[in-house]
């Protein structure tokens, strides 16, 4: 989840201002965690609660848009909306905030099935289009099976058969014309490609924000992938996954309330935060 978080940090400042090289500071002092970082540490918290129904996500996520009201970015306008009003049903999105938010649920259970029967329900609160659902299951999924040791080949076939992503292009083909877009399907096969591309988990983030677009949650979707995969080693660094400089900085960055969520997300279903 560390690994979503930072991705979510090191776009927040590109994505009015895109970036599109791979060539940027991953720890300018101005970024900062966005409403995607809020809303998977709520889809965490929902998962280490014991109630694992809708009603409950439903709470939980207007209780954390009402304790962090004003993040980087702020929220998409019908989410912003929906979570401010006594409204409960869905309102049929197709965006790509179901997939941004959806990594912790790619850590939390023993099967691929299981995994992605809690990413369609984590997505169909809000984005229950077949597409946000598609989206939540797609990333959910590929986090599960990079967790598990699965190749990328493995990870790519499995994604493309499954659901009809195209995944064949590269991040050089996708970055001259792609532009800002909200969308499930123009959003997450793009991160999706980035992290299949990459070389590292730090590669796997310059890759996503250099693709323009909606760059804080490219790279939290390609994030939270590339840690299951990679885990969060500073290549120039070599240092452990706790003591990475990248993981740290993303700790920094969360308000305490949500650094409290992500290090008891671990313990339970990762592994011990030092």
């Amino acid at each position: 989840m560390l690994g979503a978080i930072f991705g979510d940090i090191a776009g927040s400042i590109y994505e009015f201002n895109n970036i599109k090289t791979t060539r940027f500071d991953l720890f300018n002092p101005s970024m900062s965690v966005t409403d995607d970082t809020i809303l998977t540490v709520a889809v965490a918290d929902w998962l280490l609660q014991e109630s694992l129904s809708k009603e409950k996500l439903i709470l939980t996520i207007k209780d954390y848009v009402r304790k962090y009201p004003h993040p980087m970015g702020g929220y998409g306008t019908r989410f912003s909306v929906w979570a401010k009003s006594e409204e409960v049903k869905p309102y049929n999105s197709w965006g790509n905030g179901s997939a941004m938010r959806v990594s912790p649920v790619g850590w939390a259970f023993g099967t691929l099935e299981r995994t992605e029967e809690i990413a369609k329900l984590s997505a169909e609160i809000t984005h229950n289009h077949p597409e946000g659902i598609k989206g939540a299951q797609v990333v959910a999924a590929a986090v599960f099976m990079a967790r598990n040791s699965a190749t990328k080949d493995q990870i790519k076939g499995y994604l493309e058969s499954r659901y009809g992503y195209d995944l064949s292009r590269s991040c050089d083909e996708i970055r001259p014309q792609y532009q800002f877009n909200e969308s499930c399907r123009e959003t997450v096969p793009q991160a999706i490609i980035a992290f299949l591309e990459s070389t590292d988990f730090e590669s796997a983030i310059r890759l996503a924000v250099s693709l323009g677009g909606d760059s804080d949650t490219l790279a939290c979707i390609t994030g939270g992938i590339a840690e299951a995969f990679y885990g969060m080693q500073y290549t120039s660094s070599g240092s452990n996954f706790y003591q990475s400089e990248m993981a740290e900085f993303a700790r920094s960055k969360l308000p305490s309330g949500l650094k409290r969520i992500t290090e008891k997300f671990y313990t339970q279903f990762v592994k011990p935060v030092s």
